[in-house]
């Protein structure tokens, strides 16, 4: 075969243009630190790095940024429910404290006034935020868990279901003296025959006072649901429930708490007291609903600061009432139902995190009522005490006759027992207090260890994703990446190549006609 100039020509620049190019893509791995550059160069390696590219920024997004999130709202709930333990156990001590007889009334009183302070911390801690979201209302996260203010203008209908083991047993005193109604002048007439004495309460305390009254339009409606044999609730063939008993406010007696009756009804008595949230059961009612549960339906509408909005406990509707129009006022209404609003974080590939604690689940209405119990206790003992006093100034006044010296003796006598007695509920309100602290105690401890455990698996979840981030990041550089000292090696070498062939190249085409003659 003839070679001719062309064919040689020819060769020397396709041979040339082959090494420049390899010249050319060793420079780029060189100056660019990649492996290939364009999906053609091998799009095996060009896939694998999408695919690595992908996992690595869904696991930065998990590692970075939801985990991060996640654990720093975690930790803040766990704050907060810690506090509020701690809370709690103050509360305990106290409780064990009043109790104790050695106290005398200025104790009491002090402790008194710091359990009211600490009732309200409990719950300032359950409106506890993070990042302007509330922690403790589920779904509801630009709602609080409690009043921040004093609330007129929302009227609340509730449906609270009260346990039977709910159903309490305490004591109250009658037949106490007034001397409000004491006359110097006439001091001989006054009641001294009458003595306080102590009775057994049957008691349903709903989770709010300070009702909406029956006169403002309000009411109350008490029933009793069904129960099959082994103890399950009963409904209808549209999931309604059944109940067994049915009584309103027309059927008891609506009273208020100052009323001397108000804890005593007839056997085949119910009384409803309004302004402490209160139903108070006849012997009859409470042999017949001992083992019952109950459920309640009332309204309430003026809240207080620092109270529990009802929306986040019970099934309720609110109703707006600076709205005139009442078929308005219908309309615009919003009915909540009690259901689980679990907030779950993605933190690593198709697995979900629950993040919240429900206020129900660690904030309950029991605390605040207990502690409003002993509140009540201790001012009624305080109260007795100051008659006493106020009687034993009117006995050192020189102008009193004998007569007045020996019915003044006789109402201290009386008013001597009636703080005994009284002194004793006092006391009996604190032992109370202290089972109530301990179960609110459990509750928020057991709150304490579930959000603990959840924060456990979290930090194991984020251990994990470091170690593949580290990996993924590894198996990006080893698909990716140009191996440097190979490629400075195969540079050098291709370069010498390079310029060989540029020298061959010059040979070659320097030849004339004239060398072949």
């Amino acid at each position: 075969m003839r070679i001719t100039n062309k064919m040689m020509t020819n060769n020397m620049l396709y041979n040339i243009n082959s090494n420049k190019s390899s010249l050319s893509s060793l420079e780029e791995q060189y100056s660019t630190g990649l492996a290939i550059q364009r999906p053609s160069d091998d799009p095996i390696v060009a896939v694998r790095a999408l695919k690595l590219r992908t996992n690595l920024s869904e696991l930065n997004q998990y590692y970075e940024k939801n985990i991060p999130d996640a654990m720093s709202w975690m930790e803040t709930t766990e704050s907060a429910l810690r506090t509020t333990s701690e809370i709690i156990t103050k509360i305990h001590t106290y409780c064990v404290q009043g109790a104790n007889d050695t106290f005398n009334e200025d104790d009491r009183n002090s402790i008194a006034i710091n359990l009211k302070e600490l009732k309200t911390q409990i719950y300032q801690e359950g409106n506890a935020n993070y990042a302007g979201r509330y922690l403790f209302t589920g779904y509801k996260t630009n709602t609080s868990l409690v009043f921040g203010e004093e609330s007129h203008d929302i009227n609340y209908t509730i449906t609270e279901t009260i346990k039977n083991e709910d159903l309490q047993v305490t004591r109250r005193i009658i037949d106490t003296c007034d001397t409000n109604e004491l006359d110097m002048d006439d001091v001989e007439s006054f009641d001294t025959e009458t003595r306080p004495s102590e009775i057994t309460v049957y008691r349903l305390r709903m989770a709010y006072d300070n009702l909406y009254t029956v006169e403002q339009g309000g009411g109350l409606s008490l029933k009793i649901p069904e129960k099959d044999a082994d103890g399950n609730y009963v409904y209808d063939s549209d999931g309604e429930l059944q109940y067994t008993d049915e009584l309103t406010d027309a059927d008891m007696n609506v009273l208020p708490s100052t009323d001397p009756s108000a804890y005593n009804p007839a056997e085949d008595e119910i009384n409803y007291i309004e302004d402490t949230g209160e139903i108070i059961l006849g012997s009859k009612y409470y042999e017949m609903w001992r083992d019952a549960d109950f459920q309640l339906t009332y309204q309430k509408q003026d809240f207080l600061k620092n109270e529990l909005r009802p929306e986040h406990y019970f099934e309720c509707t609110t109703r707006d009432m600076t709205i005139e129009d009442e078929d308005e006022r219908e309309e615009k209404s919003i009915h909540y139902e009690v259901q689980d609003q679990p907030i779950s974080f993605e933190v690593t590939f198709n697995q979900k995190l629950k993040i919240n604690v429900q206020g129900r689940e660690a904030f309950a209405h029991s605390l605040g009522r207990t502690v409003d119990d002993i509140i009540k206790a201790v001012s009624d003992v305080q109260a007795v005490q100051d008659k006493i006093e106020d009687i034993q100034r009117k006995l050192q006044a020189d102008t009193l006759s004998e007569e007045q010296v020996t019915k003044l003796n006789q109402i201290l006598d009386v008013l001597k027992t009636e703080k005994d007695l009284k002194d004793n509920i006092m006391r009996a309100a604190y032992s109370r207090g202290l089972t109530s602290m301990e179960l609110e105690e459990d509750r928020v401890n057991v709150a304490v260890a579930d959000i603990g455990t959840r924060h456990n698996r979290l930090e194991l979840t984020e251990n994990r994703l470091s170690t593949q981030q580290t990996e993924f990041t590894d198996l990006l550089s080893q698909n990716e990446d140009a191996d440097i000292v190979e490629t400075v090696v195969n540079y050098n070498a291709m370069n010498t190549i390079y310029n060989a062939s540029l020298s061959a190249a010059a040979k070659v085409v320097k030849n004339t006609l004239l060398d072949f003659l």
